[in-house]
């Protein structure tokens, strides 16, 4: 399982972003943004970002597991 490290604010705008991608993947008719409006569908689904995981930030607050 893959650790949490995006707070509930980074999620609903990376769901916000995903459905603007969408819309414009859909209008233009481009795979690239279709790709990237999924990827942060996918991002927002998981509360999981690669980016922060390799910079090591964390904005979710939510408690650890021991």
């Amino acid at each position: 399982m893959v650790p949490k490290n995006i707070s509930t604010a980074d999620r609903v705008i990376r769901l916000l972003i995903g459905l603007v991608l969408l819309g414009l993947a859909i209008f233009q008719m481009s795979v690239l943004l279709l790709i990237f409006a999924l990827f942060c569908f996918f991002e927002a689904s998981m509360s999981w970002c690669v980016m922060y995981q390799i910079l090591g930030i964390n904005t979710c607050s939510c408690k650890k597991k021991k």
